[in-house]
């Protein structure tokens, strides 16, 4: 769900707008940023610019552009997919503009250079961003792929003419794992191994967006003499707008869906979405035999060319489960990890990418926190300063010092209901019966800064979901370190913000919160 804001002599800019599917909520709903804090702080970004399409960098600019009216920078696929969005909701798209990846612009006092990056997306970009006094590296989503199948491998000389860069927002996603990411290509001639060694269908399961890896699979497919169906709305939308751009003319001739059945087994394929375990998609209505013109059997295959999101396992298990009970033969990422390839750069790509353009400072974003804590750690071997964690609400300034946290402003929930924008359930006093309530009482006393918690916390949880006390202990010992407030009442007031935020990402109903705050007494010796 990304949405950075960047601000220079009162003029900002967003970058990216995307949204994130609450699968642990009813209805699986849409969750786009809370804009909250932006009208609070009279932030009113003068540009949306767009570095690539992926859902959770475009996927909430339809829901929430109107309430800025800006004009909307993107590449010509990210732009195509925008325009969809925009017209389904009845929106115009005259603010839709499009710019070649290479190109720069120009906005307020900010001057904008779109720098080509290879992602499991074509025209994936990277934004050099300058004023007179800063010359700033936002890496968006990115890895080193020598054969990306779609567009050109990312040129050394390009980012290295860049160099140095003041400050570099990096991708923190894969900082954890050594090595190289595996390239486009490998997962190409395994995906094509494997095909030919499969009996009966086949459905390959994979991102709608992962262009490379759709075109991957057309092309094993026509060389194991198998024909090509798409299934699943994202996946046909994508590789429309793809095709009239020019990115999948080799892709094989597709068949309909209700054809399929005309077709000897070993001559079907099937690129389906649902590889996350989404309720709603392709692979789960096959799984549970709800498609109106395709049944699985026993000896079909599934492939999940895609690495599990983390907290949808629970949701993909379960659809694995009842693949099995079909009798159908699974090939996912833990037994057969040569069939999927990761976006984002390892190790051994960010030292690389770092020896090219020589940033100053680092600003790890993107991953969880012991993600961006593995970068900071990289980023300090290699002599870059990397002072700041940030999360979500953070509003940083960069300046002749360096980087500073300003200030934390919590970001609660909201979703996509019922066609509008609204907080999550549990944010205002509606249907407190049905949600429960979490009455916490908390001794706490005054520690250099910050606070510390005494003696034991007092959970009354009446909450229909499962609440993990020890981790919810472990999370209010570190926010009462950080919190530096004067007395209880102000101390209550900036910690339940962040506490509705916590249990919001946690809990599939968010009870009424309820939080004391005691004195805990200091004991002279």
């Amino acid at each position: 769900m990304n949405l950075t804001l960047y601000g220079y002599q009162d003029h900002w800019l967003a970058v990216d707008c995307g949204m994130m599917i609450r699968q642990d909520l009813p209805d699986t709903p849409l969750q786009v940023p809370n804009l909250t804090t932006l009208a609070s702080l009279e932030i009113a970004p003068q540009a949306l610019v767009i570095t690539h399409g992926h859902e959770d960098h475009i996927g909430a600019a339809a829901w929430l552009w109107p309430r800025w009216g800006c004009p909307i920078y993107a590449t010509p696929l990210a732009a195509g997919l925008l325009r969809a969005k925009f017209h389904e909701r009845g929106l115009a798209s005259d603010a839709i503009a499009v710019i070649e990846p290479g190109e720069a612009l120009d906005n307020g006092p900010f001057s904008l250079r779109y720098l080509p990056l290879t992602h499991s997306i074509p025209e994936s970009c990277a934004l050099l961003i300058m004023t007179p006094h800063h010359k700033i590296l936002h890496s968006g989503d990115w890895k080193l792929d020598p054969e990306p199948l779609i567009g050109s491998p990312m040129d050394p000389a390009l980012f290295q003419s860049l160099a140095p860069v003041d400050l570099v927002i990096g991708d923190s996603t894969n900082a954890t794992l050594p090595g190289h990411s595996r390239s486009e290509g490998d997962v190409a001639r395994a995906l094509e191994r494997t095909l030919a060694d499969c009996p009966g269908r086949v459905i390959v399961s994979c991102f709608a967006s992962n262009l490379a890896r759709v075109l991957a699979v057309g092309r094993a497919a026509a060389r194991t003499g198998r024909r090509v169906c798409l299934m699943g709305r994202s996946m046909e939308r994508m590789v429309g707008v793809a095709r009239g751009l020019g990115y999948l003319d080799d892709l094989p001739p597709l068949v309909p869906v209700r054809d399929l059945g005309y077709l000897p087994p070993e001559e079907v394929l099937v690129i389906a979405t649902g590889s996350q375990g989404e309720p709603r998609a392709a692979l789960s209505r096959l799984a549970q035999n709800r498609h109106p013109h395709f049944e699985l059997v026993a000896g079909d295959s599934v492939i999940f060319s895609a690495k599990a999101i983390p907290g949808n396992e629970r949701l993909i298990e379960r659809l694995q489960l009842a693949l099995r009970q079909l009798g159908v033969t699974l090939f996912d990422e833990h037994k057969h990890p040569e069939l999927h390839a990761s976006g984002h750069p390892a190790q051994d790509e960010l030292a690389i990418f770092y020896d090219w353009i020589k940033p100053r400072h680092l600003l790890p974003v993107h991953g969880e926190r012991h993600h961006q804590q593995a970068h900071v750690a990289l980023a300090e071997r290699l002599g870059i300063a990397a002072p700041l964690i940030p999360v979500n609400g953070d509003l940083m300034r960069f300046d002749g010092q360096g980087l500073h946290l300003e200030s934390r402003h919590p970001q609660p929930p909201c979703i996509v209901s019922q066609n509008a924008v609204t907080p999550a359930p549990g944010l205002n006093g509606s249907d407190a019966s049905r949600r429960g309530s979490l009455f916490l009482a908390i001794t706490v006393t005054p520690d250099g800064d910050g606070w510390t918690r005494i003696g034991r916390m007092v959970v009354d949880d009446s909450a229909a979901s499962h609440l993990d006390a020890d981790d919810l202990g472990d999370w209010l010992d570190h926010q009462l370190q950080e919190l530096d407030a004067d007395d209880l009442a102000e101390l209550r007031r900036r910690l339940q913000p962040r506490m509705i935020d916590y249990l919001g990402e946690r809990m599939r109903h968010l009870p009424t919160v309820h939080l004391q705050l005691l004195a805990g007494e200091r004991y002279e010796h």
